[in-house]
């Protein structure tokens, strides 16, 4: 993303950082009417921006993040859930 060295406390905003684009990128793919899970697996996997729709900034703001961390938010959202339920479970 960027040169600059990144501070200990840095790590968590950067974290909440990524889940807000998330959530912007997604509602802006479903308020254009695209299937926002096809479109972001579809910009994950190859990285053209084209599959992002610019709507509400939706494009420039994805870019704010390597897909590597995109990817690595949205994992760790599919094990908290997991871990969620498991423990509701047992």
């Amino acid at each position: 993303m960027s040169d600059e060295t990144r501070r200990l406390g840095d790590y968590h905003d950067q974290e909440k950082e990524a889940d807000m684009v998330l959530r912007e990128v997604y509602a802006a793919l479903k308020d254009k009417g695209y299937n926002p899970i096809s479109q972001l697996v579809g910009y994950l996997l190859s990285g053209d921006p084209a599959y992002i729709t610019s709507h509400m900034g939706a494009r420039n703001l994805i870019r704010r993040f390597e897909r590597d961390e995109l990817l690595e938010e949205l994992i760790k959202q599919y094990v908290r859930r997991l871990e969620l339920t498991s423990s509701h479970d047992g």
